[in-house]
């Protein structure tokens, strides 16, 4: 049985930054793509950022390259997402998930190829 649990959202203050970690159990960490993804009140889910299952390559949304960085620990089964310079328009539902293939498909940030997903965490970014 596959299990994602994200951690590490709260509320924060615009320009603040805040660090998710999302532990994976039940699968293959470290040949599976992993991606967090968010979803505001009232708009579509979005992918922010996508990492191959070795961490050599990542790909991010455009709204947050440059402040937010996807980074993963093969050996604890982990993936993290550092969040900067974070605005009031990052206020989301944020989620992790676990593609089945090892890279990001082109179609990565609509979810393409992933298969399990966590719970999310919050994140509120105040002005």
């Amino acid at each position: 049985q596959v299990q994602v649990v994200e951690s590490g959202g709260g509320l924060v203050e615009a320009g603040g930054s805040l660090r998710l970690s999302c532990t994976v159990s039940g699968l293959s960490f470290g040949k599976s793509a992993m991606g967090w993804f968010r979803q505001a009140a009232g708009k579509e889910r979005e992918g922010v950022a996508c990492i191959i299952y070795n961490g050599d390559r990542s790909y991010y949304e455009d709204s947050v390259k440059g402040r937010f960085a996807i980074s993963r620990d093969n050996a604890k089964n982990t993936l993290y997402l550092q969040m900067n310079s974070l605005q009031p328009e990052d206020t989301a539902m944020y989620y992790c998930a676990a593609s089945q293939l090892s890279v990001c498909l082109g179609t990565w940030s609509s979810a393409g190829g992933f298969g399990d997903w966590g719970q999310g965490t919050q994140v509120t970014v105040s002005s």
